[in-house]
């Protein structure tokens, strides 16, 4: 029997501002609920929605973050630790672009700025026990992503020690989640380490297969790569614990393809839409994850150059809602089989 998915939800940190709705979580839950929205992803790193020190200190706290979002008509869906996760694994070369997720007082210290990372990420598993979830969402972070394109030749061995790096870092995270019961989905996404399948296997491999490192599938960045996205769910199916709902378009030409040319969001080939304006199949994705069990959660995450996120949430609602699966519990033909016993089966087989 499959299982149906759960949404729409919406992850909140595209939409946080200092202006209300959007600069308290009472007042974000609620604007979402009015458009539609039945559960929301809380970014832990936006203080105006969310303090993660207090949650991973406080059942309280907790106990009230759940009472708002219950208030507004919302669902907490996962913690996300994008921002955190991030910074546990950082290259050299994106020290300076990275300081600015962290706090003041870690900029300029890679050591210091990590080992606040790493608190920051354990204390989301607390605090996602705390609120009686079971996933939460990040990033893996890059140690070898500069040398993506192998030009000059890379040394050997040295993605294979990028590897076992990060995972003698994530590992001690990882298990920290398992002994909560929690588990952590990582967003495959470019600019990580793991942007595709075989990096993820590589990932996993190095990680002895953690039964807490899961993933967060977003098709949007697959289709960037131009890789197949629902081929990926076949492979990777037992895995996806979270789902972001991104669309996005490829469209290269005699100038510009994948890498798209340095060129600004507006003028790539490849970019990031609002749900139904780009290139991604959603109704084919809904289907293989309802046929492969998938039961979480459907997570709007609003990124586009064109439309305003006003608009983009407003639309992405009803569009999730649209692709929702109420799932059959019989086939279509049942009525020419139904139950039969043992005399009327081995008639029909002739025995």
């Amino acid at each position: 029997m499959t299982a149906p998915i759960k949404g729409p939800a919406l992850f909140l940190a595209q939409f946080a501002g200092d202006s209300a709705p959007f600069n308290s979580l009472e007042g974000i839950c609620k604007w979402a609920a009015n458009l539609g929205y039945k559960g929301v992803q809380i970014p832990t790193f936006d203080g105006r929605l969310f303090d993660l020190d207090k949650a991973a200190d406080s059942q309280t706290y907790c106990d009230e973050i759940k009472g708002i979002c219950t208030e507004a008509g919302v669902e907490i869906t996962e913690l996300s630790t994008h921002l955190q996760g991030q910074l546990v694994a950082v290259n050299p070369a994106y020290d300076l672009a990275f300081d600015a997720f962290a706090p003041e007082a870690m900029r300029g210290n890679p050591a210091a700025r990590q080992a606040w990372a790493v608190d920051q990420v354990k204390k989301a598993a607390t605090a996602s026990q705390r609120l009686g979830l079971s996933h939460t969402v990040s990033f893996t972070g890059s140690l070898a992503f500069p040398y993506l394109y192998p030009w000059p030749q890379r040394p050997d061995g040295l993605i294979e020690e990028a590897f076992s790096e990060l995972a003698r870092r994530w590992k001690p995270i990882l298990d920290h989640y398992a002994d909560l019961g929690q588990d952590i989905g990582f967003e495959i996404h470019p600019g990580e380490d793991v942007f595709d399948g075989a990096t993820w296997e590589m990932f996993l491999e190095a990680l002895d297969g953690h039964q807490a490192a899961m993933i967060n599938y977003d098709p949007s960045h697959f289709l960037l790569q131009q890789m197949d996205y629902l081929a990926f769910i076949d492979l990777y199916h037992d895995r996806i614990n979270a789902f972001h709902v991104k669309d996005a378009e490829f469209n290269p030409d005699g100038r510009q393809g994948v890498y798209s040319g340095y060129q600004s969001w507006t003028n790539r080939a490849g970019r990031f839409r609002s749900l139904g304006d780009g290139q991604v199949d959603f109704g084919a994705i809904f289907s293989k994850l309802t046929q492969y069990g998938y039961d979480s959660w459907a997570v709007l995450e609003w990124e586009c150059c064109i439309k305003s996120p006003e608009q983009g949430a407003a639309e992405g609602a009803p569009f999730i809602a649209g692709h929702l699966i109420d799932v059959t519990g019989k086939a279509f033909d049942d009525f020419a089989g139904g139950a039969r016993d043992e005399t009327t089966l081995k008639r029909m087989l002739g025995l």
